[in-house]
């Protein structure tokens, strides 16, 4: 099942000096959530920014996992990304999701020009409360600052997106997950005539994401 809400088109370390130190860190569940679901926040402002979805000046830097990204200051775009990452966050702690997909499509045509996925597994099963994994941040953060810069150089190799374009966003949830009044049950939004770049994954040992990138080929 595929739930989704819309998102429209705008009208318009610094390295340290010494011997580094791996510090192995607890992750429970819930942290391990808290992490994914921060990367998907900061992966949905990184693909809209780089694929020119809203404008540029609409965007500010800031640091994040040893790296400048850019984030959204509309005030509108972030309240509604909140939401969404809140329910996101909500049905990951109890296990309900499996996927979730940025779907990018021209607003003149309504066709689907790319599917970001980011496909979500469970390494460690129990419940929220059960024993905590095991995994420094440092290496959790260069795995997933490894992801972002491969979205940064999305642009090398995706084709150029011609006129205005909306996207959505899509969450695979267990079909007896319930939901909110604000989402609605949706088609996957496959392309006709695609091709496939698979991308890093990350893994806290409680969660792991993989990532890929399926873009329309040129007729």
């Amino acid at each position: 099942y595929q739930r989704r809400v819309h998102g429209e088109k705008k009208k318009t370390t610094s390295g340290m000096s010494g011997t580094a130190q791996q510090t192995t860190t607890n992750i429970t569940l819930k942290g391990s959530t808290a992490i994914v679901t921060e990367f998907f926040g900061y992966s949905i402002n990184s693909i809209l920014f780089q694929r020119g979805i809203y404008p540029a000046d609409s965007f500010m830097p800031v640091q994040k996992y040893g790296m400048r990204l850019l984030v959204t200051k509309d005030p509108e775009m972030k309240a509604y990304l909140d939401g969404v990452l809140s329910q996101l966050s909500e049905w990951l702690l109890h296990g309900h999701v499996q996927k979730l997909v940025l779907v990018v499509a021209s607003v003149d045509t309504n066709e689907i020009l790319e599917r970001w996925c980011f496909d979500i597994e469970k390494e460690q099963q129990g419940p929220p409360g059960g024993a905590p994994v095991q995994k420094s941040e440092r290496e959790i953060h260069g795995e997933i600052a490894a992801i972002l810069r491969q979205i940064t150089a999305s642009v090398s190799f995706l084709p150029l997106l011609e006129g205005p374009c909306s996207f959505d966003l899509l969450v695979y949830a267990n079909a007896a997950t319930p939901t909110p009044s604000q989402w609605e049950e949706s088609d996957p939004k496959y392309i006709t005539n695609s091709a496939e770049v698979r991308l890093r994954s990350f893994t806290t040992r409680v969660h792991k994401v993989n990532a890929s990138v399926c873009y329309k080929r040129d007729m």
